[in-house]
């Protein structure tokens, strides 16, 4: 994989310029428009060499590095999930790309049902913790010891500080909670949502675990916010589905910009 990143390097680098990215944003479902936010290079996945195909609706399979209220972030407009290929550790590459690209610091994002009355749909959580529902795990086949990566503050307490501050700023709502994930593409069972809450999740989802874990894995700082496009199974009578999904994910999508915007121009450690 190494020779894979440092032609991907050159080849990013050719057309972007090599000053690193401040900021690398992941894009969940709904929420690929957001890739057009970037002034600067786009380049599609499939120029990529060995970058996931990420052929979810709802995602737009593009790379865009460039200036954002004037910092230089890097956009993954798509991710690859684990129920796509059965392979937890689909964004490795993508990540690695990242972290040789000179970036440190991570924010993902994702569409999520909510377990908590107190978070509707179109709402926001900023996450604190999660639950590794799926016992999958993007490390598993790595034979030294750096695989054993420990996950304590693995949501960046610094990064979430000054994301709590831009919402309190902007006036939104962003309380914290946890995130059990499963594997999907099935959406979850009300049984599986009445053991989840059990367990203290306070919303579910089928990606942003994995990448997390590669993200502590390469030592970069990480931070996620959760869309939230429906209440989780057997806690509403509306139907679940991905089309519901991406119908919902622009509310959120739009106060998720605001943030994002508000701590790019306030906060020098994002």
């Amino acid at each position: 994989m190494e020779e894979q990143i440092e032609a991907l390097t050159a080849q990013v680098q050719s057309v972007a310029g090599v000053t690193p990215p401040e900021l690398g944003l992941v894009l969940g479902s709904g929420l690929g428009h957001l890739v057009d936010l970037v002034d600067g290079i786009k380049i599609p996945y499939a120029d990529l060499a060995g970058f996931p195909d990420a052929g979810v609706s709802g995602h737009a399979p593009y790379l865009a590095l460039g200036l954002l209220e004037g910092r230089r972030v890097l956009i993954f407009g798509a991710r690859s999930h684990y129920y796509e290929t059965g392979q937890a550790d689909a964004m490795r590459l993508p990540l690695s790309l990242f972290k040789a690209l000179g970036g440190t610091r991570v924010l993902l994002t994702n569409a999520a049902g909510s377990l908590s009355p107190d978070c509707k749909p179109g709402d926001l959580m900023l996450i604190r913790d999660h639950i590794n529902f799926s016992g999958q795990n993007p490390l598993i086949g790595i034979s030294d010891d750096t695989r054993f990566v420990s996950m304590v503050d693995a949501y960046n307490p610094n990064l979430r500080r000054g994301l709590r501050k831009c919402a309190e700023t902007l006036g939104i709502a962003l309380p914290e909670g946890v995130y059990a994930w499963f594997s999907g593409p099935s959406f979850e069972t009300p049984a599986e949502i009445r053991a989840a809450q059990v367990l203290g999740a306070d919303a579910v989802g089928m990606s942003t675990v994995p990448e997390v874990i590669l993200c502590r894995f390469l030592g970069l700082e990480v931070a996620a916010i959760s869309i939230v496009t429906n209440m989780a199974a057997g806690l509403s009578d509306e139907a679940i589905s991905h089309e519901h999904t991406k119908a919902m994910a622009p509310i959120g999508a739009q106060k998720f910009e605001a943030i994002l915007r508000q701590a790019l121009k306030s906060v020098k450690e994002i």
